[in-house]
């Protein structure tokens, strides 16, 4: 190197900076991309590879604004499908997204249901991901186009078969970040090569918009002083939280100004400005990839850019030490702590399952690296021998030795680690002890051990408008680890927030424990409000800075709700000590008595509040939480009040548990932990040891919301008392975050203790949801979440815990729990029934699972179903999708016939418009069909149908249906979740039943019945019978119903907000009931409000119906329904969802009655592929229609053409009988999951069974019959024989002794009874004559 300046110019401050990569993506990378970016660099007018092309107007411009992310898209279309993922990892200061292109084989359908960093998909096990970053310094703009070029290259070589990008995607998950910078480059000027630019910072297009470099913007490893503000630079923020959300192997970042690849490390602990060379660890490895680089570079390899103004300038090799040339403190040193290398899995020896996070290291090179998601790793070496070793928290370490690494593919080496704590007994083999919290962050090298955290700045009483801004604030200035949402409304119609904080938000990570803390429950307690905005803005700042706040917001899911009660905090005042105003709600209601209590009715309404709260805890699985009071100080736990309402103590059965986690609190507030909160208030010279006490031990509280979380859920909440003041002034807030902000941190830390595991299906390894987790002797049992993931809080000590789920065996395990974190206990259950099965099937036919192995679409489509069942799932399907609908309008039966027409006009593949028949005035009924085969009968595909207007006075569900049918025609083909579900359900739309009622309906009449029934005055709900009169009803029966062929229906209606199911006429059991309340809680759940159980309607304000669900009969009770009727002759369940309060609402509401209702029908087309998918057939593979089904020895359902069949179930264990004429009766169990349909193929053998008997049997038994028929009838024939000859005989002795003979005569003439002539020799036929002549000779 022979420039000699001291110090470099920013407009110099660019080169190729490298870290750890396989060298065959480097050579590519090369070819594809460094050629053009030196010729760019130099303005140099030779011809490239791109050049060539200018003529085709594909290289001749740079891409501004939208132009980038359109040219990313045209490059990701230039691939097949599954090979790119287009996403953004952030926005640049000016709100410009930074866009990443992911390229990688087997990515499978695009990520509709995921927004950001989200949206990149799952990672691929064991394949290395690399990342290029280009446009750091918006004014060095060609590594901004090259990326897109190569993009391009990369996609559309994949799909015309070049091998060598075959074999890179399908080995090499590659991610392109064409520019960090897209505000600095929009400032730049093309042809400015920067020699004349001194401009202050910001007027160049160097630096962001904030005139920030953002390669001096990272973390350094040895900086001394104050690591630099990210609130300055989104951009850099963002690509670190992405690198650390990653296992990047490689990472290039691309600048210009110069012509020569730059390795690690970039500055040195003096600062030399140059000449300092800084070496790393993996000095060799890094010199070996820079140096792989550089020689198959026309220009580079040579060592001499003969850039302008430093045309004397040489880099040996083309490659330099990066603090060598000159001193950067920035980016590369940051990135090299996440480079990954040999390649291999570390794995768990008992359960072979992946571990993450474990630790690998090579003898005599200071630099470790960690393991991914599934427990793969890649470190890179040069040739050589090596000695590697695992660590992983909970396992044995593993070393092997002389390891050989050669030039070419990387070595393969797993390890298999052993747990150090297991059970005792025989089959504990998934018992891991893990720390306290899930991993050490990557904390940037060089952070102290002494750093301090950033306390909040905010200390004032925030008013419910200063609060929501406060919340949106943080929520928009730290979007990778904040998601803000509300729980409903209070009484006056105040968002009840919740911000959650976790390093991925909005998403419940399996295995990861959720926590909350809920403030201001009594409006007039207002420190428990400013301290969790407090904590917020803690949390926020000095995640990636801190690292227990780091560790914590990794590990932990974390909701925090500054105020239960807004309306009561509005009426409350300022400097309240012991004061009552504000302590209600609106209604004049204490929220902390309103909860459904173990030994007290509770007579009050339950209140807005309260519900929300009490469905937001179930619909959450929440490990740990407090409850934040003011008025004395102590922290008090389970239970609040006993049997007898007196103060005395009421121990609970975790009575050991609450009180170390209360400790854990008091502990940090050394004015707590004294035990006298309030002596300076002589009416309150209360004492509690240690500053906490039992909640009836102090004094009596019904209805508490810590009492109900311990019951109801499987949440351990405590109540803290912050303050002896209720409401203190504003200047002393800073005063009490001081005194709570190690006791909230600590006690947030209390979720990672006890034990935590999993529950899984022996069969397939799939999680067990609502399996119980108990321990012997604590008479409290938790169950497990979706993911089969649970958490048992517990004191140190040995416990023998048990899991058990309907239709398993249970197993129970012996296990040590110890302080310094949670245990990991998995549980493997074998289904109860297998092994009778297995006895039951042995030559009477098989009755198996099937999992379609052989058609990878369906893999990928049930893929999709288990991604869209998932939490959040359909949010971000329905953020990827058009919905530019026009709900303005009511339509007229007329205007609805012109837009069904409309629909089949445009859409004519998708759709099918037929009648189903005609209302008392002669209006069709009509019914639209979409599919991707309509009119055509496709069995195997489950068939749904969605009917509105049964009451013509409530034409809300018509809209509703309207608006879904044009919403799936228009995302057809554009949206692929959209397509997948119609190319594989067969959706029936009947958007009005009642036309004539409607066409008699008033708009804006809320409660008039006008309309309701039909133009004869009937109520066709009450008209599903089998002596349906109306022509209405018997269209529906006789059309829909009765054919038998549809898995459900979702009928609409109006007059409230709530789901029911069947039955509406009064019956004492309801089968099947648990299936039809969880086909009708899936709806509700998905509505923003109609799950927290209070419809508000303006006549019936105080109905409450939990979780806004509720059987027909138990809200309405009536006859001849059209739910019951589908339900008892169809053999489909049906649910009626009543969608608006007003029976027939404003054409302005409908906009947001469509938005409220979307996410709920579109959950509906989803669900209807859960259940169980069945084929019947006989031993010859002939399908058998028309075989019925039983399940659960109820429900009925009959065998399609095909020999298909498909009936929903509620998640568990479920009995099938299966009978066909002529075949042996089948037997068999299926286990049916919340997030995937179990398919089932039942083999008939004929029936061997004769008047109900075995054939076998019938057949032994008719020749044993028949053999003694035949011996009789010969015995009988011997005996005749005999006689007859004895008759003979007797003849000639008549003529032998003639007077014996005449005294026999004489004997028979007086009709002696001793005649034997009468009975053995008597001839009936003779007559007397011919006997007295024959004698006579």
């Amino acid at each position: 190197m022979a420039s000699g300046r001291d110090e470099r110019p920013p407009w110099r401050l660019g080169r190729l900076r490298l870290l750890p990569s396989p060298p065959l993506l480097l050579l590519l990378l090369l070819r594809s991309s460094a050629q053009a970016a030196h010729i760019k660099k130099a303005e140099a007018t030779t011809t490239t590879v791109a050049g060539s092309e200018a003529a085709e107007g594909q290289f001749d411009h740079y891409y501004h604004e939208a132009a980038l992310g359109e040219a990313l898209e045209a490059a990701a279309a230039a691939g097949p499908p599954g090979l790119a993922r287009l996403f953004s990892i952030g926005r640049s200061v000016e709100g410009r997204p930074l866009w990443v292109l992911r390229l990688t084989a087997g990515l499978g359908p695009p990520p509709t249901a995921a927004a950001g960093m989200d949206a990149a998909g799952p990672l691929l096990p064991g394949r290395p991901q690399v990342k290029l970053v280009g446009n750091m310094h918006g004014d060095e703009t060609v590594s901004r186009q090259v990326l897109v070029y190569l993009a391009r290259e990369l996609a559309s070589g994949y799909r015309r078969g070049d091998p060598r990008l075959v074999r890179l995607l399908n080995t090499t998950d590659v991610y392109l970040l064409p520019s960090l910078n897209p505000d600095g480059f929009e400032r730049s000027r093309e042809g400015d090569c920067g020699l004349g630019d001194s401009g202050p910072p910001g007027t160049s297009g160097r630096y962001n918009s904030r005139g920030r470099d953002l390669n001096r913007s990272f973390p350094d490893q040895f900086s001394t002083g104050k690591p630099p503000s990210l609130d300055e630079v989104p951009e850099v923020r963002a690509l670190i939280d992405w690198i650390r959300k990653n296992k990047f192997v490689l990472s290039g970042n691309l600048h210009g100004g110069s012509v020569v690849a730059s390795y690690p490390f970039d500055d040195s602990p003096d600062h030399m400005t140059t000449g300092t060379y800084s070496k790393t660890s993996d000095d060799e490895v890094f010199r070996y990839l820079a140096k792989a680089y550089a020689s198959n570079h026309p220009i580079m390899k040579t060592g001499e850019p003969h850039c302008p103004g430093d045309e004397d300038e040489t880099f040996k090799d083309g490659i330099t030490n990066g603090a060598h040339w000159y001193d950067v403190e920035g980016m590369q040193s940051t990135e090299t702590a996440v480079h990954i290398g040999i390649k291999g899995f570390v794995k768990d020896s008992v359960t072979g399952a992946g571990l993450e996070n474990a630790t690998i290291s090579v003898a005599g090179i200071n630099h470790n690296i960690t393991t991914g998601r599934f427990g793969d790793f890649h470190r890179l070496l040069i040739p050589g021998i090596y000695n590697l070793t695992a660590v992983s928290t909970g396992y044995m370490p593993l070393t092997i030795n002389n390891i050989m690494v050669k030039e070419g593919p990387a070595t393969e080496m797993d390890f298999s680690l052993r747990p150090t704590v297991t059970s005792v007994l025989p089959d504990s083999t998934e018992a891991v002890a893990t720390p306290a919290t899930v991993a050490v962050p990557n904390i940037p090298p060089g952070t102290s051990p002494s750093h301090q955290p950033i306390q909040p700045k905010d200390f004032h009483h925030h008013h419910f408008p200063d609060m929501e801004i406060f919340l949106r604030r943080f929520a928009n200035e730290y979007p990778n680890i904040t998601h803000l949402y509300s729980l409903g409304k209070s009484v006056e119609s105040r968002e009840l927030y919740v911000m959650e904080i976790s390093d991925n938000p909005g998403v419940h990570e399996p295995g990861e424990p959720e926590f909350k803390y809920i403030g201001n429950m009594h409006g007039n307690e207002v420190v428990g409000r400013e301290l969790l905005l407090n904590l917020i803005e803690y949390l926020c700042k000095n995640f990636g800075t801190d690292p227990e706040v780091t560790d914590l917001v990794r590990s932990t899911r974390i909701h925090l709700m500054p105020s239960m009660n807004p309306d009561g905090y509005e009426k409350s005042q300022e400097g309240d000590s012991v004061g009552v105003v504000g302590r209600n709600n609106s209604n004049n209601f204490d929220l902390n008595r309103n909860f459904p209590d173990q030994f007290v009715t509770i007579t009050d309404p339950t209140q807005p509040e309260t519900i929300a709260v009490m469905s937001w805890m179930k619909s959450y699985p929440f490990v740990l939480s407090a409850n934040l009071h003011g008025g004395s100080l102590v922290v008090n736990y389970p239970f609040d009040d006993n049997e007898q309402g007196v103060a005395t103590y009421s121990k609970s059965p975790d009575d050991a548990v609450f009180q170390q986690i209360a400790l854990s609190y008091s502990k940090e507030n050394s004015q707590m932990f004294q035990g006298r909160p309030c002596k300076d208030m002589s009416i309150l010279n209360e004492y509690f040891p240690h500053g906490i006490t039992n909640g009836a031990n102090w004094y009596n509280v019904p209805g508490g919301m810590q009492d109900w979380n311990y019951l109801q859920t499987n949440c351990f909440e405590v109540t803290i008392e912050l303050g002896c003041v209720k409401y203190p002034f504003e200047n002393e807030l800073p005063k009490y975050w001081e005194q709570n902000r190690r006791s909230l941190i600590q006690f947030m830390k209390q979720v990672h203790q006890g034990v935590k595991g999993f529950v899984l299906d022996a069969t397939d390894g799939r999680g067990i949801l609502n399996a119980t987790i108990s321990v012997a002797e604590i008479d409290h049992p938790v169950t497990t979440y979706k993911a089969g993931d649970y958490w048992r809080l517990l004191v140190p000590g040995t416990y023998k815990i048990t899991a058990s789920a309907r239709g398993y065996n249970p197993v129970t395990k012996n296990v040590t729990v110890r302080s310094e974190g949670a245990i990991q206990v998995n549980f493997t259950l074998v289904r109860s029934s297998t092994d009778a099965n297995n006895e039951s099937k042995k030559g009477k036919g098989d009755s198996t699972s099937t999992d379609d192995a052989s058609d990878p679409t369906m893999k990928e489509f049930e893929a999709l179903i288990k991604h869209l069942s998932a939490e959040n799932g359909l949010e971000g399907f329905m953020l990827g999708s058009s919905s530019d609908l026009a709900l303005y309008r009511y339509h007229s039966y007329k205007d609805l016939s012109e837009f069904l027409r409309g629909l089949v006009m445009n859409y004519p593949h998708i759709t099918n418009l037929t009648t189903l028949g005609q209302s008392a005035e002669y209006r069709h009924i009509w019914s639209l069909e979409i599919s991707n085969k309509p009119n055509v009968s496709e069995p195997e595909e489950p068939k749904i149908r969605f009917v509105a207007g049964i009451h013509g006075n409530a034409p809300v569900g018509t809209e509703l249906l309207l608006a879904l049918a044009e919403f799936l025609c228009l995302n057809y083909k554009k949206n692929p979740v959209v397509t997948q579900l119609v190319d594989r359900t067969r959706i029936v739309v009947v958007p009005s039943l009642n036309p004539d009622g409607r066409e008699r309906a008033q708009e804006k009449e809320c409660t008039s019945k006008n309309g309701q029934t039909n133009a004869r005055g009937k109520d066709l709900d009450t008209d599903f019978t089998s002596n349906a009169s109306q022509p209405e009803t018997k269209a529906i029966i006789e059309n829909l119903i009765q054919k038998q062929d549809f898995s459900l229906s979702i009928a609409l209606d109006g007059g409230s907000v709530l789901v029911t199911y069947p039955y509406d006429k009064p019956v004492q059991t309801v089968e099947n009931k648990e299936t039809l309340k969880h086909l009708a809680s899936l709806y509700a759940n998905n509505h923003p409000s109609m799950h927290m159980g209070q419809p508000g309607c303006p006549n019936k304000s105080d109905e409450n119906i939990p979780g806004g669900v509720m059987r027909g009969a138990e809200w309405h009770s009536h006859l001849g329904s059209m739910k019951d009727y589908s339900v008892t002759y169809g053999h489909c369940p049906e649910i009626t969802v009543y969608t608006s309060c007003c029976y027939f609402p404003s054409a302005a509401q409908l906009p947001a009655l469509w938005a409220e209702n979307k996410k709920s029908l579109l959950s509906m087309l989803v669900e209807v592929h859960k259940g169980v998918h069945g084929l019947v057939k006989d031993r010859t593979g002939k399908p058998i229609s028309k075989a019925v089904i039983v399940l659960n020895e109820g429900i009925k359902v009959h065998t399609k053409e095909g020999g298909y069949f498909h009936v929903l179930l509620a998640p568990g264990v479920h009995n099938i009988n299966a009978i066909a004429e002529g075949y042996q009766q089948q037997h068999s169990q299926v286990f049916v999951h919340h997030d995937a349909a179990s398919s089932v193929v039942i083999v008939f053998d004929t029936d061997n069974r004769i008047f109900g008997l075995p054939r076998e049997l019938v057949v032994t038994v008719s020749g044993a019959t028949m053999s003694a028929l035949i011996l009789t009838a010969c015995i009988i024939w011997c005996i005749c024989s005999i006689k007859s000859n004895r008759h003979k005989d007797g003849f000639h002795r008549l003529r032998q002794h003639h007077d014996e003979y005449e005294d026999e005569i004489r004997m028979m003439s007086t009709g002696s009874k001793k005649s034997l002539l009468s009975h053995e020799f008597q001839d009936e036929t003779d007559t007397e004559e011919e006997t007295l002549y024959s004698s006579k000779h």
